[in-house]
């Protein structure tokens, strides 16, 4: 059986990064990038461009199965500006591209930052609770998550939301300046199989916290369990 084609946005960012390396034996690999030239493409196909460039994504989905899309300003104090270029305009140009190209499965990097006051009350928080941003950057996530469900059900396309946390290595856990990290660490193997999981997933729309099975976890990741087939493997506590 042929791999399946996949497209990494934001390659060269961290989370790029791990999944080039780590996703490559699984799936046929195109790997993005914008300005940052990747530090190393594993012989994978390479290609570059901006996502607010409508003809060139066209180009660039071409022929994909699933897109990984990594690619925007990850600055949460970035201006309105550049949040609207890189996050918003980006974002609505991939997902045109890809519906013309016909390519059906999105995988989208949202932000906990969707839901930033939440967590600034110390409130528990599920995907079922309206959303609350704390930030340009938090707005544009779900502007993100709300487009992906406009796609999906006007054009039927999939599309996949992970609400990333701190994604750091362990030596961040085990160097914090606070505890934060230990709710809301995602570690490099879980964000990996978090990833698969979402291309893997007969799920057609869904909206999960992406973050480790941390002990003190204040975002509740019981529907990427269940809906997703997600097991995370790390606990950031093991690190405390």
């Amino acid at each position: 059986m042929s791999k399946k084609r996949v497209l990494i946005t934001g390659a060269a960012g961290r989370i790029g990064k791990t999944c080039a390396r780590d996703l490559r034996e699984r799936y046929d690999l195109r790997l993005m990038y914008h300005r940052t030239p990747l530090e190393e493409d594993y012989g994978l196909e390479v290609v570059q461009g901006a996502a607010t460039d409508m003809e060139r994504m066209e180009e660039v989905v071409d022929g994909m199965d699933a897109i990984v899309h990594m690619a925007g300003d990850p600055r949460v104090g970035a201006s309105w500006e550049s949040i609207l270029e890189s996050n918003i305009v980006g974002l609505y140009c991939l997902y045109e591209a890809a519906r013309r190209r016909q390519v059906s499965r999105i995988v989208f990097a949202s932000s906990n930052h969707a839901t930033g006051f939440y967590e600034q009350e110390g409130t528990f928080t599920t995907v079922a609770m309206p959303a609350r941003p704390d930030s340009y950057y938090g707005v544009s996530k779900v502007f993100g998550e709300d487009l992906g469900r406009y796609y999906h059900d006007q054009h039927g396309m999939e599309i996949i939301c992970l609400r990333i946390g701190s994604f750091q290595p362990d030596e961040a856990v085990t160097t914090r300046s606070n505890d934060r990290i230990l709710s809301t660490w995602l570690s490099h193997r879980d964000c990996v199989q978090l990833v698969w999981r979402s291309i893997e997933s007969t799920t057609k729309y869904g909206i999960y916290y992406g973050i480790s099975g941390n002990k003190r976890a204040y975002w509740d990741i019981s529907n990427a369990r269940t809906e997703l087939g997600y097991e995370p493997e790390d606990d950031a506590e093991r690190l405390a």
